[in-house]
Parts: structure tokens; sequence; C-alpha cells
């Protein structure tokens, strides 16, 4: 009785926040708005701003949110079709940002600070957008899949939908993830490392299940050139509606929007290791082999993506339901926060080596070392 009673009566409190998560998607109209409003060429740089300084500051003043929602409702929630239309708009408004920022770099005479402005505030946007399409590849029906895919392709980064479901979620926290950052390891060395790695993974990964099929890597069926594809028709048309100026602003948002996406593969999982049995196979993935945040806001920005744990736990399990677990470690700040400190890898140590080592209590040998 009491168990219905509690299915009955309670209600997501976030339900109609999760749409400020669509509204990081227009940060260049943001920008462009408000460059239009006040004539202050610095809010050209209105995503960095607003993502790095704004929400840090707003997570500080807001604190945690550790509620979970009840088993017993959670059926329920998986199946409300509000909080999927909710991530579908946020596609639809990450192009309408997208292609009127290309408009502006096509049209406007900006000064070289001015465009490389917008081209940041954009690649924050699109990198942001990452997590939508990580939200979307998760799912199981074409449709939603194929957003993940067009989520993708402005950043040119469609690997990811192959790489991250069957391969970092099959490796996650072990040596052998290139998207699993090790004690000791700056950014800029995990960097280079998670992008070529994953990409030969996807490819790797296509390849194999295309064999079993009977078809060739190169065959239409290959995710991976799918993705591309996309990203090849969306530059390609951009090219040649406004010309070569828009290869650069492409360049640029694209880096900063997947280097988004990887600095965040960094600070999830960093020196954590899941042991080897006696069978010399992996434990199963766990609550304490991801980093987590309950950070208030960022995880409202970010589809609760901090509840990293559970996501790894329950790959399927859509953001409203992800759980917080008192077993997983938890980051000092959010993850707008500790993107910065891990810009500047100093910090990033000073902040985070003492964390893993008390995680394993001292025991060096079950941390995944540089």
């Amino acid at each position: 009785m009491a168990e219905a009673m509690l299915q009955q009566d309670w209600t997501d409190k976030r339900r109609y926040l999760w749409l400020l998560s669509t509204l990081t998607m227009l940060l260049p109209l943001g920008a462009i708005g408000l460059v239009n409003l006040t004539g202050h060429p610095v809010f050209w740089w209105f995503g960095p701003l607003f993502v790095f300084v704004v929400i840090p500051i707003l997570d500080v003043m807001l604190g945690e949110e550790t509620e979970n929602p009840p088993e017993s409702v959670v059926p329920r929630l998986e199946q409300e079709r509000y909080y999927r239309i909710a991530v579908w708009i946020a596609v639809a408004f990450q192009y309408w940002a997208f292609l009127v920022a290309v408009q502006v770099i096509a049209t406007a005479s900006l000064p070289w600070y001015s465009y490389l402005g917008l081209a940041i505030t954009t690649g924050t946007a699109m990198g942001i957008a990452i997590n939508t399409a990580h939200e979307l590849g998760h799912k199981t029906n074409d449709f939603e899949r194929w957003l993940a895919k067009l989520a993708l392709a402005p950043v040119f980064y469609g690997h990811f939908f192959v790489e991250h479901n069957r391969g970092h979620h099959v490796r996650v926290s072990t040596p052998e993830d290139p998207a699993s950052s090790r004690f000791g390891e700056s950014f800029y060395r995990f960097l280079p490392r998670t992008v070529f790695g994953s990409l030969r993974s996807a490819w790797e990964l296509e390849a194999k299940r295309l064999e079993k099929e009977g078809k060739s890597v190169w065959h239409i069926d290959n995710h991976n050139l799918q993705a591309w594809g996309l990203s090849v028709l969306l530059w390609g048309g951009l090219l040649v509606m406004w010309g070569w100026v828009v290869l650069p602003f492409l360049l640029i948002q694209s880096v900063f929007g997947f280097q988004l996406l990887e600095v965040v593969n960094y600070l999830e999982h960093y020196g954590l290791l899941r042991q080897k049995k006696d069978n010399r196979r992996y434990e199963p993935c766990r609550p304490e082999h991801s980093w987590n945040s309950n950070r208030r806001v960022t995880n409202i920005f970010l589809y609760q993506l901090q509840r990293h744990s559970d996501h790894h736990a329950y790959p399927t399990r859509s953001y409203q339901s992800l759980r917080h677990f008192d077993e997983a470690p938890q980051l000092p700040g959010g993850y707008a926060s500790m993107i910065v400190l891990a810009w500047i890898p100093p910090l990033w140590f000073r902040v985070m080596d003492k964390r893993v080592i008390a995680h394993y209590k001292g025991d060096m040998e079950r941390i995944n070392m540089a």
C-alpha cells in the first residue's frame, strides 16, 4: 500500500527544467543577439563564458541534488514520451543555431577575435550536442539513432556513435579503453590517444560486424560511413552555399566541440580501474568505476550525464531515471568546473590525484596508471 501511494504521489520536480538542456544548443544565437543588442564584441564569446563561468557559479549557489526516483515509478518515467521529445527538440535547436552562425560568419565582416569567438561559442554548443547524440545513440529505434548521427554531423565525429556504445561501454576503466584516462596522464597526452584510438576502434568494430554479415567494411550499412556521410553533406553544402570563408569556422568549432567531448571522457574515469578476476576477465563495471557529480545545475544542462555510474550499469536507462550511488567516487565540482581544471594539468593533478589514491586506500596497484 505504501509503495503504491509513493508511486502515485511522486512527481519529477525537474520535469520542465530538462528543457533547459535544449537551450544550450542556442548559445550561438545568444551570442549574436547580445552583440546586436549591446555592440560589445566580448559577447561573441558568450558560449564559453556561460558554460565555464556562469554554470559553475550556479552550481556552487544551488548545490547538489541526490534524490533518486523510486524504482516503482521508473517504468512510467521511461515510457513518458515527453522526455524523449525534449531531446528531439535539442537537435532541431542545434541545427537552427548552427546554420544561423554559419550565415553570420559568411556575411558579416568580423575581425579575427570576433570570428574566433563565434566559432568557439558554436563549438561549445556543438560539443554539448554530442551529449544529446549520446542520449539518443543508446536508444534502440532507428529514428533516434539517426537523430544521434545528425547531432554528431556538425563536429564531424560520427564514429562516436559506434565506439561509445560498443567500445567504451565494454572496455571502460581498463587500460585497453582509449576513452578512459590514466592516473598521471594529462589531458593533452590523453587527447591524441583517445581521438585516434577511438577512431581506430570504431572502424575495427564495424569491420567485424559487417564481416559477420558477409559485407565489406565499405558497405553502406557501415554506421561510421553513414555518420561521416552526413557530415560531408552538411559541410559540403555549406561550402557550396557560402564559399571557403566558412571552412576555418567549421574546423575550429569542430575541434573545440570534439575536444569538449574528450575532456569529459577524461574526467569521468580518471585513474579508475576494473580489476581482473581469476579467469583473467575484468570484473563487471560497478558504480565505483566512474567519477560522479550531483551538482544540480550541470546535471540539468547535461541530461544527468554526471550520474555516470548508473549509466554504465544500465546504458539504455534514460536520463530522467538515472540514480545517485553513495559508493560512487564524487568529483569536487560539476563537469563545467572540472573541465577547466582538466585544461590546466598542474591544478588537475593537485585536486584529483589524492582523491584517486584515497579511493583505493593507498593501494597504487589498483589504479589505472599512465
